[in-house]
């Protein structure tokens, strides 16, 4: 009993802050405007939503996807990212327990959740976000259990040089700008909050992830090699998936390049 209560609590807390991230994803990409002020409003007739309309999830179902003071739809982002974030947070719970490590990758989850929707639609990672989080990952490794001070610092160093390298010789071969500095960034802050062991099959992962996707918008636009997609969401997505699966993952990368046990 005390377990469903927990559950449902910490889905309850992870889609209200899904519906403060959407306040973020929002506002974040335009210049000098604020997240906390003024209060959630129609983004159409900005009417200032009242407390019952501002329910994440069940007030889109009740409202019909319309805005109670001017009809405007209301996109789908809204209650997606409400309902991804309460069901990351129970996973979270269910990896971590109720232990320090929950609230410091609650922070890094609720922080990816917003790089790959602003990532998908504006094509940028803001500096506001991966800069503050690659300190908040070493500083809490000081006293995350999950990994050390020195593979978080090892981490950064690594996860920043890696794109950095990466990005520069694709730029001598091709003369054109493959990854941003924002990638660069946010692999750093990545880095910062997993430890360096992550990095192998972040890079290998989001790489995979963002051919596949990469072919069919190929298909699509018939652009060619000329073709962009955004880069941070396959980062995010593959740190997602170490974060929750880590030990796996190191295990068989283990057995990948040492081999059986003998």
């Amino acid at each position: 009993m005390l377990l469903n209560i927990i559950i449902v609590l910490s889905f309850i807390i992870g889609a209200s802050i899904g519906s403060f991230l959407n306040v973020v994803i929002l506002r974040l990409p335009e210049e000098n405007v604020s997240i906390v002020f003024p209060a959630s409003r129609c983004p159409k007739c900005l009417q200032t939503l009242k407390w019952f309309d501002n329910i994440p999830i069940i007030s889109f179902i009740l409202l019909q996807r319309k805005c109670r003071s001017c009809g405007a739809p209301i996109s789908w982002q809204y209650p997606m990212v409400e309902l991804a974030m309460g069901l990351l947070s129970v996973a979270l719970l269910f990896k971590f327990g109720l232990t320090i490590t929950l609230p410091i990758y609650l922070v890094f989850t609720a922080a990816l959740l917003v790089i790959i929707v602003i990532d998908f639609y504006h094509k940028i990672i803001p500096d506001v976000i991966s800069l503050p989080g690659i300190v908040i990952g070493f500083v809490c490794s000081f006293f995350n259990p999950v990994i050390t001070w020195q593979q978080s610092g090892i981490g950064l160093l690594i996860g920043g040089g890696v794109l950095y390298a990466v990005a520069a010789g694709y730029y001598l071969f091709t003369k054109r700008e493959g990854m941003g500095g924002g990638d660069i960034k946010l692999l750093a802050m990545i880095g910062a909050f997993l430890g360096w062991q992550s990095l192998p099959f972040v890079v290998f992962g989001s790489s995979i992830l963002g051919a596949a996707v990469g072919i069919g918008a190929m298909a699509k636009q018939k652009k060619g090699g000329k073709t962009m997609i955004p880069y941070g969401p396959f980062l995010s997505i593959a740190a997602l998936l170490y974060m929750f699966y880590r030990e796996l993952i190191d295990y068989y990368l283990v057995l990948y390049f040492l081999g059986p046990p003998q």
